[in-house]
């Protein structure tokens, strides 16, 4: 397709040319009826000064009769730029005037009509002029004609016709020039569009659509799918990582999972022994399924299919059904579990929120033990007392938000490792000894995101705090994609 071809087939040149054609139609609609209320207001001083004349030639003929008429139009016929009179007798004879010929019954009928006609100074090969006339009849069946030449009208009228002609023209030509000047622009910027949606479509997903500094249209547009590639793009990132870190995370448990099968059918021994595989088997089998389950949750938080299970809920209540379920794991691994919270209302999904506070509160157990120093000897006769580490679970409201958070005393993440913590299959390496599948501070953030919050991590001087800030009113516009 030429470019001439692109340019008249782009949407912005057909509004153009349907803008146009609006704008003409009004543009010769408005000087139509300039020209016809013009030609109307000369017709009416027409025969405004017609029938004045009438009045006055009628009263001299009322009071000097016919020799008076005759006298009086005389005088006026030899006036510069005279109207129209002729006077003639029962039988159509001339009398006095200076009209030599008329149209064809003219002076048969009586009122106003537009004839052809020639005065009787002009030669009669000229061509005729054009006029509007009023015939009266007089008594004795004379009749008096008194009329006024149309030329200045018709040449009113054709100055209006002839504006009217280079307006529409001008309009036509300016409307065109600018509609093509408008098309090219918008195409140049749409070409550019395509460009980098081509190369977005071949695998680029970093590509931005441009963004110009008008705040057009084009612009929000631009800005809106950008924000669109942006959150594409790191769904995409974050697919490939989840296929890369299963791939590589969930091999050795599967290897060592079948291993293990593999010892039990090559070893001889007893039904105990055959029974101690299979519950080996069995407890590898749950972790891999917890971590499907884990990997499960995180997606659906982040691709935002759990926005119709928003309700409205107390924060604090979650809070302190998680303290009673996790306080036994806690004391069994030496620990106290303590909650701290204040009526919050949430608006949010309460089962994740739920899952994402048990995460929490799990990586505490498992790695909020300080870490061990030599303590100083007690006095003597006096028995050594071991306070035991503290978790502490807080639930409160802080302006627009709702706060949930997981405060331990071990060693803590360093600064620099937070933001490498929350992807998906991370394990510091502190953390490489201990059992799970490093993917609860994944779903925790997932959630946070999914309520428009984040996941906050912070220096609990010493251990780790974790705290999810959520609004307080997250789940309106359940429409809205996160």
């Amino acid at each position: 397709m030429t470019a001439f071809g692109k340019l008249i087939r782009t949407t912005a040149f057909r509004l153009t040319l349907v803008y146009l054609f609006l704008f003409a139609l009004f543009a010769a609609s408005l000087l139509g009826y300039f020209a016809w209320n013009t030609r109307r207001l000369i017709t009416e001083q027409i025969t405004s000064n017609v029938n004045e004349e009438f009045s006055e030639l009628d009263a001299t003929y009322a009071r000097r009769g016919l020799r008076g008429l005759v006298y009086d139009i005389e005088n006026r016929a030899l006036r510069p730029g005279a109207n129209l009179y002729l006077v003639t007798t029962p039988t159509g004879q001339a009398l006095a005037g200076n009209v030599a010929a008329l149209g064809n019954g003219v002076m048969g009928t009586t009122g106003w009509s537009e004839t052809i006609y020639h005065r009787l100074d002009e030669p009669q090969n000229k061509r005729p002029h054009r006029a509007l006339v009023r015939v009266s009849e007089l008594t004795n069946g004379f009749r008096l004609l008194i009329g006024r030449d149309l030329e200045e009208r018709r040449r009113i009228f054709g100055i209006v016709a002839k504006a009217a002609q280079w307006s529409l023209l001008i309009v036509i030509v300016l409307g065109l020039g600018g509609g093509i000047f408008v098309a090219r622009r918008v195409l140049r910027r749409i070409d550019a569009m395509t460009g980098t949606t081509r190369r977005i479509m071949e695998g680029d997903l970093s590509e931005r659509l441009p963004v110009g500094r008008s705040g057009d249209e084009l612009d929000r547009l631009a800005d809106n799918l950008n924000a669109m590639l942006a959150r594409i793009e790191t769904l995409m990132n974050g697919l490939k990582e989840v296929s890369d870190n299963i791939a590589h995370d969930l091999k050795t448990p599967l290897t060592r999972l079948r291993n293990r099968a593999e010892e039990a059918l090559a070893a001889s021994g007893s039904g105990a022994d055959y029974r101690q595989a299979l519950e080996r088997t069995i407890e590898e089998s749950d972790g891999l399924i917890r971590t499907f389950n884990a990997l499960l949750m995180i997606a659906r938080a982040e691709s935002g299919q759990v926005r119709g299970d928003m309700a409205d809920f107390d924060a604090a209540e979650v809070a302190n059904g998680i303290q009673e379920l996790y306080e036994p794991l806690a004391e069994d691994n030496g620990m106290v579990l303590r909650v701290k919270a204040v009526p919050a209302p949430l608006h949010g999904n309460r089962e994740l929120i739920s899952q994402a506070l048990a995460n929490l509160v799990e990586n505490a157990i498992k790695y909020g033990k300080p870490a061990t120093a030599p303590r100083p000897p007690a006095p003597p006769g006096v028995a050594a007392a071991a306070e035991p580490p503290e978790i502490l679970i807080e639930a409160r409201r802080e302006g627009d938000s709702v706060l949930l958070s997981v405060t331990d005393h071990g060693p803590g993440i360093p600064e620099a490792d937070r933001q490498h913590a929350i992807e998906r299959f991370v394990r510091l390496e502190a953390s490489r000894t201990q059992p799970g599948s490093g993917l609860g501070l994944s779903l925790a953030s997932a959630v946070a995101t999914l309520h428009r919050g984040e996941l906050q991590l912070a220096d609990a001087a010493p251990g780790l705090r974790v705290t999810l800030a959520i609004p307080a009113h997250s789940g309106e516009g359940q429409g809205e994609r996160v």
